[in-house]
C-alpha cells in the first residue's frame, strides 16, 4: 500500500508555509507521497471569492514542481459541489485501491470536525493526521485509533497575509515561492 496524504485547501495562494507542513508530515509519518488537492468549495464556509480553480491549481502545480513527492491534485473538479472531503476519500479510495489514505487537517478543523459529513464514516475507514495551526495553541485530542496528532514548526504565513501584502503592495517573496512571486506579478492576482 502506497501511504498517501490527503491535504485539501483552497491553496488561494499556496504558500511556503504549506509546502514545509507537507514535507514535515512525509517525513514523520512515514508517507510516500502527499496530494494538495485542491477545493472548489469549502462546505463548511460561505461561498468565498475563490481565484479561479485552473488559476489555483496551476499555482499548486508550480509551487511543488520542485517536490516529487509532491502532488497537485485537481480531483475535486470533477466532483459534485460543494466539495465533501468524506466524497473526496471514498472516490480516491476507489479509483486507487493501492493506497492508503491519510488525511491531513489543522487543528481547527479538528475542533470543528463533528460538523464534517460523514465524519464519523471517515474516522472508521481513514487515517486522520492532526497538525497544529499556532504554537500557542492545545489540540483536543478525541480518542481514537486512527487520528495521529502531530507537532511541527509552523510558519507564520497564511494565504490572507499574502493576498492582503499584495494589495498593499507589499514584497510576498518570504512567504510563497519564487515562481508563484512571478506567477501573481504576470497575472496580476489580489490586486484591486
Amino acid at each position: 500500500m502506497i501511504k498517501t496524504g490527503i491535504f485539501g485547501g483552497s491553496f488561494d495562494p499556496i504558500h511556503k508555509g504549506h509546502i514545509a507542513l507537507a514535507r514535515t508530515i512525509l517525513q514523520k509519518m512515514g508517507l510516500e507521497e502527499v496530494w494538495f488537492v485542491v477545493s472548489p468549495h469549502n462546505p463548511l464556509k460561505e461561498q468565498q471569492n475563490l481565484t479561479d480553480d485552473n488559476v489555483r491549481l496551476e499555482m499548486v502545480r508550480l509551487a511543488l514542481s520542485d517536490y516529487s513527492r509532491l502532488v497537485a491534485s485537481d480531483y475535486e473538479f470533477y466532483l459534485p459541489r460543494p466539495s465533501y472531503m468524506w466524497n473526496t476519500l471514498v472516490h480516491i479510495q476507489a479509483d486507487f485501491p493501492d493506497r492508503k489514505l491519510f488525511l491531513i487537517i489543522g487543528e481547527d478543523n479538528w475542533d470543528c470536525f463533528d460538523q464534517w459529513y460523514h465524519h464519523e464514516d471517515i474516522l472508521k475507514n481513514f487515517n486522520v493526521i492532526v497538525y497544529p495551526r499556532n504554537a500557542e495553541q492545545t489540540i483536543t485530542r478525541r480518542s481514537n485509533k486512527q487520528v495521529r496528532f502531530i507537532r511541527t514548526r509552523l510558519l507564520p504565513v497564511s494565504s490572507t497575509m499574502v493576498r492582503e501584502r499584495v494589495r498593499k503592495g507589499e514584497p510576498i517573496n518570504d512567504l510563497v515561492p519564487s515562481k508563484i512571486v512571478d506567477f501573481i506579478e504576470k497575472n496580476h492576482l489580489y490586486q484591486r
